[in-house]
């Protein structure tokens, strides 16, 4: 047997449709397996909460071994995990192809599986991950919605605490007044068919965050995309369904994986890339997805088509080269990069995109920002979520940029709120929702000039 593995990382398909999945019996025999493996490792003890939670369990247990464990307690191991995916692609030495096939986040999913089976998801988490629905509305009375959920506004934010369990403290994403389709829809920014990347195609996937909530971030990408040439549409069939992922919902993530590429096949039979502005969103259509569908051709075909917006950007650059007119930004840009960025093992592709600006001053931040998803607004979580990014606060706020960006717009959020709590001297810098932002803003000074 080999001491762990220096083979690239595999991940086997999701058995969710075979009735083993669910038994009950056997999920507490592969979690006491995994569960014993992780505590006589301890490799991942600095990552997420559910790990010091694991061997905290243990380690005042009556043997202090896991047989004393009660396989109740596991569930204060599953509340703490993100599905982040770090301990699978950074810490864990024993992930497929070694015999141990140990892949902790999937078994996570499967508890939560398991649980949403027998129990159902409660109404309040099953109302927060229908992004979709939420989009739709609070987009039709957005300034009702923003007042509501602003953190000074402590009536509301008490109410929505008893309500829906997120955290009263917690800041949380605006929406915007008209979708990103409706916006792009009305103000396409012209194509310069003479730049290098001309013969490109695109199709930007406006996934909830970028159609609902912030639209600077697909509107960048257009003015950027359309500067070098590429004739890009926006189109957003359905959310990935991450925030259902996350509640264990598998076979309604399998519905949307179905809906989504089969609105996209007609425009990859067509030649189009399909680009995807956020990392969770990429990393399901590129990743998870072909993992609940294995047998599906479109899903297949759709992963295959897909990139992350900064990894499109930067694969412009190197294969037909950017096109001129960028100016200097003011002030450097601390840069955050997220697991969901980490998970789709491009490398540091955010940072790549910005040192394609001239003159940048990039200061890269590769820590967990805490906030997980949905997770880290909650109750019980959100001050947890603090507690794990405050180091990757402490790196940015250090940095002393005038920009802070992450690739992931929820945990640029997250960061942003840490920074206020440290205090300091340093002037609060500007949060912006995505590199691409500042590379939009980069051609736009230089077209003034």
């Amino acid at each position: 047997m080999r001491e762990g593995s220096l083979e690239a990382p595999i991940r086997h398909p999701l058995d969710w449709r075979s009735s083993d999945f669910y038994d009950e019996a056997k999920l507490d025999a592969e979690m006491r397996r995994v569960f014993d493996i992780c505590h006589t490792c301890r490799r991942c003890f600095n990552l997420c909460d559910s790990f010091p939670r694991l061997f905290d369990l243990v380690d005042e247990s009556k043997s202090g071994e896991l047989d004393t464990v009660a396989s109740a307690d596991f569930s204060r191991v599953v509340d703490a995990c993100t599905l982040c995916d770090m301990c699978f692609m950074t810490k864990c030495p024993y992930v497929p192809p070694h015999e141990f096939n140990i892949d902790f986040p999937h078994l996570i999913l499967r508890y939560r599986a398991v649980e949403a089976k027998k129990k159902g998801v409660p109404a309040a988490d099953r109302a927060l991950a229908d992004t979709d629905r939420n989009g739709k509305w609070a987009t039709l009375i957005s300034g009702a919605v923003n007042w509501a959920t602003r953190r000074d506004n402590k009536k509301m934010r008490d109410l929505e605490e008893k309500i829906a369990g997120v955290d009263r403290n917690a800041e949380l994403p605006t929406y915007a007044s008209k979708t990103l389709e409706a916006q792009a829809a009305a103000n396409q920014p012209a194509r310069d068919q003479s730049a290098p990347a001309k013969a490109r195609k695109a199709v930007l996937y406006a996934t909830c965050y970028g159609d609902y909530n912030d639209t600077s971030i697909g509107m960048s990408a257009l003015a950027v995309l359309a500067r070098n040439g590429v004739e890009t549409k926006v189109v957003h069939p359905a959310c990935c369904g991450m925030p259902k992922l996350e509640q264990g919902m598998i076979d309604e993530v399998a519905e949307a994986a179905r809906k989504v590429a089969a609105a996209f096949a007609p425009y990859i039979d067509e030649g189009y890339d399909i680009v995807a502005p956020v990392p969770s969103c990429a990393l399901m259509l590129k990743f998870e997805w072909p993992l609940i569908l294995p047998e599906d051709e479109s899903v297949k075909r759709l992963a295959e088509a897909t990139f992350d917006l900064s990894e499109y950007v930067v694969d412009i650059a190197r294969k037909e080269g950017l096109a001129e007119g960028m100016s200097p930004l003011d002030g450097g840009v601390a840069f955050h990069v997220s697991c969901h960025s980490r998970a789709q093992n491009i490398g540091q592709k955010g940072a790549e995109l910005l040192a394609l600006i001239p003159e940048a001053d990039v200061a890269v931040v590769e820590r967990c920002s805490g906030h997980g998803g949905a997770w880290g607004y909650k109750k019980g979580n959100f001050e947890i979520a603090m507690k794990v990014g405050k180091p990757a606060a402490r790196q940015m706020q250090s940095a002393g940029k005038q920009h802070i960006v992450s690739e992931c717009p929820l945990a640029g959020l997250h960061v942003e709120q840490e920074i206020e709590t440290l205090g300091g001297e340093t002037p609060q810098p500007e949060r912006v929702g995505h590199p691409i932002v500042l590379m939009a803003r980069a051609y736009q000074n230089g077209s003034r000039q």
